[in-house]
């Protein structure tokens, strides 16, 4: 299978002018991550695969999605991927949120250069609620433990937003312990890339009641 037939096996149909462009951000990725550390070295000898690929396959899930935001963007995945793959979607748009600045600037870079339908929000979570108005879904890829990432999206996700983000094989425990917190509404989807990886799709996010959290 070539590597334009497994990012449409990830992400579903994306044409080869998309294609084309995610290559060629892989190469600059690679290119700045020699001066910032975007990702760590040990997954940088399979990028397309496992940060690119994985972060594909989240367009699949959500279709038709149009108001996205990212949070804690760092090297760019999942969001700036996403954000190629929104361009196929006329009037889609993804937020950015990266507090650190030289991480920041990576992202607007590759936003300026292929004009990527995104906005990069240089600042913490906290400060960028409301800057970042009635998205359909939430993302987050390595940020945070479920618990403290329901914390950090609650401001969207109790208002209607749907959250997908990328878990490991621990993930049940983390959502064990957010259920002490918080209620909603899970669908597990297998990760397409890791075979002990799933995308936890959250809905309905709503403070536990003492019975919900003693369940």
């Amino acid at each position: 299978m070539s590597a334009w037939e497994d990012l449409q096996k990830a992400a579903g149909p994306v044409s080869r002018e998309t294609f084309e462009r995610l290559q060629a951000f892989e190469q600059l990725f690679l290119k700045w991550n020699r001066s910032i550390n975007l990702a760590a070295p040990s997954t940088l000898d399979d990028v397309w695969r496992r940060h690119i690929l994985d972060s594909a396959q989240l367009a699949r899930i959500a279709p038709a999605a149009m108001r996205w935001v990212d949070l804690g963007s760092g090297g760019g995945f999942p969001g700036l991927v996403l954000g190629f793959l929104l361009a196929e979607r006329p009037g889609a748009s993804i937020d950015l949120v990266e507090s650190n600045r030289k991480k920041a600037s990576f992202l607007q870079s590759v936003i300026g250069q292929f004009n990527v339908p995104a906005r990069v929000q240089a600042r913490r979570i906290d400060d960028s609620y409301l800057l970042v108005s009635k998205p359909e879904i939430v993302t987050a890829r390595a940020l945070a433990a479920l618990p403290d990432l329901l914390d950090l999206s609650a401001p969207w996700l109790t208002k209607g937003a749907r959250g997908l983000f990328h878990k490991g094989r621990d993930y049940r425990t983390e959502v064990e312990e957010s259920a002490h917190r918080w209620a909603f509404d899970l669908v597990e989807h297998p990760s397409m890339t890791d075979a002990h990886g799933v995308i936890l799709e959250i809905t309905d996010l709503r403070p536990a009641t003492r019975n919900e959290s003693l369940a």
